[in-house]
C-alpha cells in the first residue's frame, strides 16, 4: 500500500507530460535551429565584410602613393561614352562599368582617380568569385565617379545628373554617421535600379588622409539569401529588421502573418535615398491583430516567443535577433 501515492504520482507526471504541447517541448530544440540559421548567415556575412576591408585598405595604399603611381601611369584603360565607359557587358571579365557624373565637383581630378584605382577592378572580380551571394561592388567617389562591377548597361539604367552623396550607400559611411569609421550595413532593402530586385548593401569609407575620398560598397539580393538559407529549412521563417519591415522570407510565412507578397518590382524613377519598403510591408500594418501584438512583443518587448490564442492557424511564433545587424529571424510554428 505505500507504493500506492508513488503510483499515483508517476501516473499523474506521465499524463501530465503527454498533455504537454509538442511544440513546449520542442521549443529548445527550435530555438537551436533557429540560432544556427542566424549563425551561417551572419558568419557568410563577416566573411564579406572581412574581403570588403581589405579591398578598402588596398585602396588607401593606392591613395598613399598616389604621386609614385601616377608618375607613370600607363593608357587611361577605359574609353569614355559621355559619362559612361564604353566597355560592352560580357567584354571584359575583368573591367568594371565606369560612370563620370554631371554632379562631379572636378572632374579632371576624377578621372585621375579612376586612373590611381584602375588596379582595384581584378580585386572587384576576385571579391564575386569568392563571394557568390554578391551581386554587385562597386566604388563611389566623393569626387562624383563610381566604379561598378560586374559591367552593366549603365547607359540606359542610370541618371548622370544625380548626386551619389545624397544617397544613404554613400551618406550612411560618411565621418557624421560613421566616426568609427568601419564598416556599415545599409538595413533597409531597396530596388536595385539595374533589375536585380530587393536588395541591401554593406558599405566601408575609404579616407585619403583626413578627407573622405570613396565609399565602397557591396549589394546583396533578398532573393539570394533566402534561397541559399532559408529554402534549404523545413518550416515558415520570415526576415524582418528592428522596425517590423519584412526584408524576406518564405511566401507561405509571408501570408500566414497577413501581408502582401514580396512581388518583383518593376525599376520606374532613379532611386532615391529613402526608396525603402513602405508601410504595406511591416508587422504594425498586418490585416491580423494578433501578428500586430506578436511585432510589439518580439521586436519591442524583445521576447523570445508569442502564443497565438485567437487565430487557429498559427500556434507560436519564435523570435531571435541578430549580432552584427537589426534584424530578426522569425519562426512560425503551426499547431499540432
Amino acid at each position: 500500500m505505500r507504493l500506492l501515492p508513488s503510483f499515483f504520482l508517476l501516473l499523474f507526471l506521465v499524463l501530465f507530460g503527454a498533455c504537454q504541447p509538442k511544440s513546449e517541448a520542442n521549443r529548445g530544440d527550435d530555438f537551436v535551429k533557429i540560432e544556427g540559421l542566424i549563425d551561417k548567415i551572419e558568419s557568410n556575412i563577416q566573411g564579406i565584410r572581412v574581403d570588403l576591408e581589405r579591398i578598402a585598405d588596398y585602396n588607401e595604399v593606392l591613395l598613399q602613393n598616389r604621386e609614385a603611381i601616377l608618375a607613370a601611369p600607363g593608357p587611361f584603360k577605359y574609353t569614355m561614352d559621355g559619362p559612361f565607359s564604353a566597355n560592352q557587358v560580357g567584354e571584359n571579365a575583368f573591367m568594371s562599368t565606369i560612370v563620370m557624373l554631371n554632379s562631379s565637383t572636378d572632374k579632371e581630378k576624377a578621372l585621375e582617380l579612376i586612373q590611381l584605382t584602375n588596379s582595384m577592378d581584378s580585386l572587384f572580380a576576385e571579391f564575386l568569385q569568392k563571394n557568390p551571394n554578391a551581386v554587385q561592388i562597386y566604388s563611389n567617389a566623393a569626387l562624383g565617379s563610381s566604379r561598378i562591377y560586374p559591367t552593366f548597361d549603365a547607359k540606359n539604367i542610370v541618371d548622370a545628373n544625380v548626386d551619389v552623396t545624397k544617397f544613404n550607400f554613400f551618406y550612411e559611411a560618411d565621418l557624421a554617421h560613421n566616426p568609427s569609421k568601419g564598416t556599415v550595413w545599409i538595413p533597409e532593402p531597396y530596388v536595385d535600379p539595374a533589375g536585380k530586385g530587393w536588395i541591401f548593401s554593406l558599405v566601408h569609407p575609404v579616407y585619403e588622409g583626413d578627407a573622405l575620398s570613396s565609399v565602397l560598397g557591396v549589394d546583396l539580393t533578398i532573393a539570394d539569401a533566402i534561397d541559399t538559407y532559408l529554402d534549404e529549412v523545413d518550416g515558415y521563417f520570415v526576415l524582418v529588421s528592428g522596425n517590423g519591415d519584412i526584408i524576406g522570407g518564405k511566401s507561405d510565412a509571408i501570408e500566414l502573418l497577413g501581408m502582401p507578397l514580396l512581388k518583383n518590382h518593376v525599376y520606374r524613377e532613379t532611386i532615391q535615398m529613402d526608396n525603402f519598403r513602405g508601410a504595406d510591408f511591416n508587422l504594425s500594418r498586418s490585416k491580423n491583430a494578433e501578428v500586430r501584438q506578436m511585432a510589439q512583443s518580439i521586436l519591442v518587448e524583445k521576447k523570445n516567443s508569442f502564443d497565438f490564442e485567437q487565430d487557429t492557424r498559427m500556434a507560436r511564433v519564435l523570435g531571435k535577433s541578430f549580432a552584427s545587424i537589426d534584424w530578426y529571424l522569425l519562426e512560425i510554428q503551426l499547431p499540432d
